[in-house]
């Protein structure tokens, strides 16, 4: 054994690890200190009773990934709940959005995302994909650095300590009729030169706990020129593909309008949509869209807190999990910050919908709880387009470890443990989480939480005097 691969690990244990097939009991895992595995777990192994083993708890799961994320709207949360007009919709939330956006520079998204990271992580999600269209100054000038905003959230998950996968984001038209965008769109302007300039400087960025992918913003934003182009540049070739699609009623009607076709339709007939695609909301589907966006292989990026509150429509659970299909869950807007909501109302909104309870089960496991964190975890991962989402040799060592005194635990063992978590009420029962091999949070607290909250106070403050 070389001096290199002779650096000792370190070694956890749990009475229950979840793992991809299900609960291992009496589990152990190894977690790399050496430089080329530092950060990794190495193995992941029958529970030993050597003393250098640290004991991490009794139940003990995967960090999720979170696979769309707007950071900057963390701040305007609550913002947009006062009616505006008889027919608020998306559409005119979008308005206030695009105001509050318009207030933003690097500074100001630096805390701001470093605080929502902050309650990711507290929450169990120890990675984020990041669906970034902030490019320039309010006033549609670039910025001296083009990175600047990007740079922005790259030093924010640094500082909190979470996973990020950046997805830049492609924005060139104001709608299908490919007119140009609006003043308060001016921001998110890049044409394919530009756009692809800044994924080969922030390629060079990566490292174990970033990776750079592709966000198209949407069909209605992006010509079909365009998204051929950057998906035939070398820079992306590897590279995760995210998309906006079928979210609003609106904008399926406009794409049948002047594409004879359905947004989804559409980009399955038109596009190399395969694994390495996350089609974002993908709301309103038939049965055939459906159908065959689970046999392509793609994700379904569902974000039910935000799709609910703007009003969207209930995505079609039961239909694609009966294709097989590929999800995962985002917290998009972040009027909430909480995977266990995700999950629990992408549930309850089948429920509504059909007046029967227990949607989201398959034939080999009846367990609603299980059913949709092994999905999360799958298709976040898939979304993320890195090592992370398992418990497992050769991933990343993101883990979260539930407060085994919690009171909403009590009389609960490994058989019904991931249903009563997504399930039995509002109260936090992460108490430990570990990204990338070192503690970020430990007992419910993040490490550096109250410095990043005080700087998040001052931003916001100083940005509602601004407004």
């Amino acid at each position: 054994m070389n001096q290199a691969t002779a650096e000792p690990a370190v070694r956890y244990s749990a009475e229950n690890l979840w793992r991809p097939g299900g609960w291992q009991k009496q589990g152990s895992v190894s977690v790399g200190s050496a430089p080329q595995n530092r950060g990794v777990l190495i193995d992941v192994t029958a529970q030993d009773a050597r003393q250098d083993t640290q004991a991490l708890g009794r139940y003990v799961l995967p960090g999720m990934p979170n696979l769309h994320s707007h950071a900057f709207q963390r701040a305007m949360a609550g913002l947009a709940e006062k009616q505006t007009n008889a027919s608020d919709s998306f559409w005119t939330w979008r308005e206030i959005m695009y105001a509050f956006a318009s207030r933003i520079g690097p500074d100001d998204l630096r805390a701001i995302a470093a605080q929502l990271y902050v309650e990711m992580l507290k929450a169990g999600y120890t990675h984020v994909c990041e669906f970034h269209y902030l490019h320039h100054r309010p006033d549609g000038k670039p910025y001296a650095d083009p990175t600047a905003m990007s740079l922005a959230l790259i030093e924010a998950a640094q500082e909190a300590g979470i996973g990020l996968t950046l997805l830049p984001t492609l924005y060139m038209t104001g709608g299908f009729d490919g007119r140009a965008l609006s003043e308060r769109q001016r921001r998110f302007d890049l044409e394919v030169d530009g756009y692809l300039a800044l994924l080969q400087q922030l390629v060079k960025m990566e490292n174990a706990a970033l990776r750079v992918g592709v966000a198209l913003h949407s069909l209605r934003a992006v010509p079909e020129r365009a998204m051929r182009e950057v998906l035939g540049a070398d820079v992306t070739r590897a590279m995760p593909v995210h998309i906006h699609i079928a979210e609003q009623i609106g904008e399926v009607q406009d794409c049948l309008a002047l594409r004879n076709a359905r947004p989804v339709e559409w980009l399955l007939d038109n596009m190399p949509v395969d694994a390495r695609w996350c089609l974002v909301h993908a709301t309103h589907m038939t049965a055939q869209e459906t159908q065959r966006l689970a046999q392509s292989g793609a994700v379904a990026g569902v974000c039910p807190t935000t799709e609910a509150n703007l009003g969207d429509g209930l995505f079609p659970l039961k239909a694609y999990l009966d294709h097989d299909g590929v999800l995962g869950v985002g917290s998009d807007s972040h009027i909430s910050v909480s995977p266990v909501e995700e999950l629990r109302w992408l549930e309850y909104g089948q429920r509504l919908a059909t007046r029967h309870r227990n949607i989201a089960v398959s034939a080999a496991n009846h367990s609603v709880g299980e059913t949709l964190f092994s999905a999360a975890l799958r298709g976040g991962t898939r979304a993320a387009g890195t090592a992370i989402g398992a418990i497992d040799a050769g991933a990343r060592a993101d883990l979260v470890v539930l407060d085994e005194d919690a009171a909403l635990l009590a009389g609960r063992d490994a058989a019904n443990l991931i249903d009563t978590f997504l399930f039995a009420g509002n109260a936090n029962l992460v108490r430990h989480v570990m990204v990338n091999g070192a503690w970020t949070v430990r007992d419910f607290r993040h490490r550096d939480e109250a410095r990043i909250a005080a700087r998040y106070r001052e931003t916001v403050e100083r940005l509602a005097v601004a407004a």
